[in-house]
C-alpha cells in the first residue's frame, strides 16, 4: 500500500514539474500588438488619441482602424522617418507615445488673436467644416491664411489641425475648439503664436 502511494506521489510530482515551465512561459510579458487595417478596440483608440494629440488625425476616436486612421499613421511615420507602411508596430507605437512638446521643425509662425469655442456654445453645430466631430485639437482658420488640413502647434493648447472656418475668423485670427463650454470660456481671448508644422 505504501509503495503504491509513493508511486502516485512521484507521478504527480513529475507531472507538476513538467507543467510549470509551460505555464510560466504562457504567463510571460506580452509584446505590444501589431495594429493593422481592420483592427478594432481600445488599442486602436489609444493610437487614434496619440495621432490626434500630435496633430495627424482629425477623425473620431472610435476604435476602428479604417483608411483615415491608416493614412494618419503613414503621415506620422513619414514625419518620424519610420517605415511608412501604415501599420502600428512596436516601434511606431513607441514613437507615438514619446511625442510631446513644441515642434522641432516648422515652416512658418504667426502671431494671432485666438478665441475659443465648443460644440455646446449657442449657435454652434457638432461638426467642423471638414465634417469631423468638433473637439479639442481641431481649429477654425481663415483658409486664405492657413489652408484647411494644415498641421499646427499652439503653445498652451498643443498640436492641432486646421479643420474649420468661421464668419468672424478672418486674417490673423484663429478659433480653438475645446471639448466643453467651460474650457472654452476659461481660455477666453488670447494672443498666441501659431506654428505651421512641417510634416
Amino acid at each position: 500500500m505504501g509503495k503504491k502511494i509513493l508511486k502516485v506521489f512521484f507521478g504527480l510530482s513529475l507531472l507538476i514539474a513538467v507543467s510549470i515551465p509551460s505555464v510560466s512561459m504562457a504567463a510571460g510579458p506580452q509584446e505590444q500588438p501589431t495594429i493593422t487595417l481592420g483592427a478594432r478596440g481600445d488599442d486602436v483608440r489609444i493610437v487614434q488619441k496619440y495621432l490626434a494629440d500630435s496633430g495627424f488625425y482629425a477623425g473620431d476616436i472610435d476604435g476602428i482602424f479604417g483608411p483615415i486612421t491608416a493614412k494618419a499613421v503613414k503621415e506620422f511615420q513619414r514625419s518620424s522617418s519610420l517605415n511608412e507602411n501604415g501599420i502600428v508596430d512596436k516601434e511606431t507605437f513607441a514613437y507615438l507615445g514619446r511625442l510631446a512638446g513644441a515642434p522641432s521643425r516648422y515652416s512658418r509662425a504667426f502671431s494671432m488673436k485666438a478665441s475659443a469655442y465648443s460644440a455646446y456654445d449657442p449657435g454652434n453645430g457638432s461638426y467642423t467644416y471638414g465634417g469631423n466631430l468638433l473637439r479639442k485639437g481641431l481649429v477654425a482658420v481663415d483658409p486664405a491664411v492657413i489652408p484647411l488640413g494644415t498641421r499646427l502647434y499652439i503653445p498652451g493648447y498643443g498640436y492641432a489641425i486646421a479643420d474649420d472656418i468661421g464668419g468672424a475668423i478672418k486674417g490673423q485670427r484663429i478659433d480653438l475648439a475645446f471639448d466643453n463650454r467651460r474650457e472654452a470660456l476659461n481660455f477666453g481671448v488670447q494672443r498666441v503664436t501659431v506654428y505651421v508644422v512641417d510634416g
